[in-house]
């Protein structure tokens, strides 16, 4: 469970500026995450409730959001730990002033990452089990993901004959785009390529089955890495969240169609149905929507960290 209960009051950038981080060095903002510098050797990730769809921020947040999508990667940063080193400062090793920091500013504690400076790669590590998303709409298309084709007869949803890895530029702005395993391996190197492919389906698989006991599947899911400055390489940014990952509750699960999700689908799906063209700004989202996609990252949070 959350470690406390989550109101209904969402963390917007206002409340950015009521807890304190203006004393901090403001480096950069992301669709979620506020990035700041704590000092030359570590940053902070501060995730708001802030919520995107098809590349556009809504107007509108999700209470808790952050909270849930910081206590989530903690969780699995900690249970692939054995795997892939991360960027995350264990609090043991997190310097005395910025546990002095959080005590002042409680409300930056479920929702903050304290992590190492690294250097981002360039792309996004994709792994998918399952066809759905634009995997499902590249196979329809030429019966292939990223260059690795694919048996003929598959339909949307059906689970792939095993995980496979589909690399995507990191775009700052406008949409991600595929790239095939030959242009990220001539970018990173042999070596590189093939730890990162192994170590991506390797951990994916170890969170899918765990999570196949609480009777979730983890459909596909994206990674992060950067490198340090002895030139190894860390997973960073969020790991499994809702955000990052499309979570289908098994016991519903049949192909041949979209799934019910515990992700952000729920947001998409309601979109896809408005007169819209994925520009901003989004439509008004209803409460009804802001509330149902609230209660889909909660139940996803549950049935993964509580004790069994």
């Amino acid at each position: 469970m959350l470690k406390h209960s989550l109101g209904m009051v969402e963390f917007s950038e206002r409340a950015l500026t009521e807890v304190g981080v203006e004393s901090l060095e403001h480096l950069g903002s992301g669709k979620v995450r506020e990035l700041f510098a704590w000092d030359d050797d570590y940053l902070v990730f501060v995730a708001t409730d802030r919520l995107s769809a098809f590349d556009v921020v809504m107007g509108e947040g999700i209470p808790g959001k952050g909270e849930i999508l910081t206590q989530m990667s903690d969780f699995w940063f900690g249970f692939i730990g054995n795997e892939v080193d991360s960027h995350v400062v264990a609090e043991a090793e997190q310097p005395v002033s910025w546990r002095a920091f959080l005590s002042e500013h409680p409300e930056l504690e479920l929702r903050s990452m304290f992590v190492q400076r690294v250097e981002p790669l360039a792309y996004e590590f994709v792994v998918r089990a399952y066809l759905s998303g634009s995997g499902w709409k590249s196979y329809q298309a030429s019966q292939s993901i990223c260059g690795i084709d694919l048996p003929e007869g598959l339909k949307e949803s059906s689970k792939l004959p095993e995980p496979i890895l589909t690399p995507t530029t990191k775009a700052q702005s406008g949409h991600d785009e595929a790239v095939s395993h030959e242009v990220c391996r001539s970018s990173l190197g042999d070596a590189d390529f093939e730890f990162l492919r192994d170590t991506s389906i390797s951990i994916f698989q170890t969170a899918a089955s765990y999570a196949a006991e609480r009777g979730i599947i983890l459909a596909d899911t994206k990674f992060e890495f950067g490198r340090k400055a002895d030139g190894s390489l860390v997973l960073i940014d969020e790991i499994f969240t809702p955000d990052s990952a499309r979570y289908w509750p098994a016991d519903s699960y049949e192909p041949g169609r979209s799934q019910q999700s515990f992700d952000k689908q729920f947001v998409r799906d309601w979109l896809e149905n408005q007169d819209w063209d994925k520009t901003a700004p989004a439509p008004e989202l209803p409460r009804s929507v802001i509330e149902g996609t609230r209660a889909r990252y909660l139940e996803a949070f549950d049935r993964l960290t509580s004790p069994a």
